[in-house]
């Protein structure tokens, strides 16, 4: 399109050109990471907007969790109800009434409903959002710590539309085994003191949820990195969890440390704190995942291949996986 004799590029995404400005390139140390955090605060926030809305078939699942859908009735506070009502249908004294005052005692309880199905069904929609919107939120990520130029929305489709098939698989393996991980905690958690092997299955489960944390940190940049199969994409990452100790360790600080003071300010400051998770947390914890995991990919994965200066347009060349 030519305006008063100059060419103008319209509706044109192409990275080249003058009208795209080069991006710093990401430095990959602790020392520079605020000052590339906050360089990419803005993006940063659109990322996390991402997460939320991407994710929003858990708004359902909470709702369903909370019980606001259930209906409510009454039913005995202590199991001592049952066999002293039977006492007292029989013989009634001061000692039975006694009794009764304390373990008399009526609870609401709350009975699933309808909408109480029908929400936990809706939530079941995370299976096909959610490693979807991990690929697509990943891939930005994965760029912004290259120090590439970022298109938000059209990078976010680019990168799910290039992984239709492993991204819904992944997805799914990753939320229900979270979610294994997670019970198993709480259950051996619980059934401590028990036995000791029920001690001993707790800190197991603990190990394994920090591998399995580690492990994420890689699983979704090897996908839109590199084309792998998943049991490929799995082992590099259990590989890449155990040899990227020292960075991965520095990030599960930094995002312990997020979390925490989100936690402090929704109790101390419940107006403030409750803003961090819709504006900032998914997406702070991810960068500091990225951030720690990328450098290591390319150092073992990419720079191997690269003896030569690169050319100015190539296409991402196809890796093989670590064994």
């Amino acid at each position: 399109m030519k305006i008063f004799g100059r060419e103008f590029k319209l509706f044109n995404y192409k990275l080249e050109g003058k009208g795209v400005k080069k991006e710093p390139e990401g430095p990959k140390n602790l020392k520079n990471f605020f000052k590339t955090f906050a360089g990419k605060f803005t993006r940063l926030v659109t990322v996390n907007m991402y997460y939320i809305f991407g994710n929003f078939p858990i708004l359902f699942a909470m709702l369903a969790f909370s019980g606001n859908l259930n209906r409510d009735s009454w039913a005995p506070a202590y199991k001592m109800f049952a066999p002293l009502w039977g006492v007292i249908k029989h013989e009634q004294s001061p000692v039975t009434a006694a009794l009764f005052g304390i373990f008399g005692t009526q609870t609401s309880v709350g009975f699933p409903t309808v909408l109480t199905y029908i929400a936990w069904g809706l939530s079941l929609l995370l299976l096909f959002t959610f490693g979807y919107v991990n690929i697509g939120t990943t891939y930005i990520m994965r760029n912004m710590i290259k120090g590439e130029p970022i298109f938000m929305w059209d990078d976010f489709w680019y990168a799910i539309k290039r992984n239709l098939r492993q991204g819904m698989i992944m997805g799914i393996i990753d939320l229900v085994f979270s979610v294994l991980v997670v019970y198993d905690i709480v259950f051996f958690y619980f059934n401590t003191g028990v036995s000791m092997m029920m001690n001993i299955m707790f800190y197991a489960s603990l190990l394994l949820a920090l591998v399995w944390f580690w492990m994420r940190f890689y699983i979704y940049i090897l996908l839109v990195t590199f084309d792998l199969s998943i049991f490929k994409i799995m082992k590099n990452s259990l590989i890449f969890s155990i040899i990227g100790f020292k960075r991965n360790f520095m990030a599960t600080l930094g995002i312990a440390v997020m979390v925490i003071i989100t936690y402090l300010l929704m109790v101390s400051v419940f107006p403030i704190g409750i803003i961090i998770p819709f504006v900032l947390l998914f997406a702070d914890c991810s960068f500091m995942a990225c951030y720690a995991a990328f450098p290591k990919i390319k150092e073992i994965m990419i720079d191997p291949y690269y003896t030569e200066p690169e050319p100015e347009e190539y296409e991402e060349p196809i890796f093989h996986d670590l064994g």
